[in-house]
């Protein structure tokens, strides 16, 4: 059988061995804090640099 060829015979029916209860449960790890950071830079220079990186961008 050539690169990329389907053979039906191939494709086996898996039987998954667990339980719903071994399963992940991506609310368990939820996280309701907050979180805060300084980048050093005020509004000012931020604003002054997002107009460089448009100004940037139409060039």
């Amino acid at each position: 059988m050539g690169f990329g060829s389907y053979d039906e015979s191939e494709q086996q029916e898996v039987d998954a061995d667990f339980d719903d209860d071994d399963a992940v449960k991506s609310g368990s790890n939820s996280h309701d804090g907050t979180i805060e950071f300084e980048n050093g830079a005020s509004s000012d220079e931020l604003l002054d640099r997002l107009k460089e990186i448009k100004d940037e961008d139409e060039t």
